[in-house]
């Protein structure tokens, strides 16, 4: 289940931090629902949808925070 959170800086490396010894450690599944959680950069997003011609769906189901994209763009920039 996607978490959709603004998070600061410091809340982004701790979670990047945690994602990485989980992968080290084997657990590569919650190592990546882990890394997920950390906000799409509204940038990125961007690109996606503009310039990939299966963006819009992968950022519909990719369980990826779109907590920035959805304060940079509105709440319904992906499906427009």
């Amino acid at each position: 289940m996607a978490i959709n959170k603004l998070m600061t800086e410091h809340e982004k490396l701790e979670i990047g931090v945690r994602a990485a010894e989980l992968r080290e450690a084997g657990k590569v599944a919650e190592s990546r629902e882990l890394a997920l959680s950390v906000p799409m950069p509204p940038w990125m997003a961007k690109v996606f949808k503009e310039k990939v011609s299966w963006g819009r769906d992968f950022l519909k189901n990719s369980g990826w925070n779109m907590a920035e994209v959805e304060a940079a763009y509105g709440k319904d920039w992906i499906n427009n």
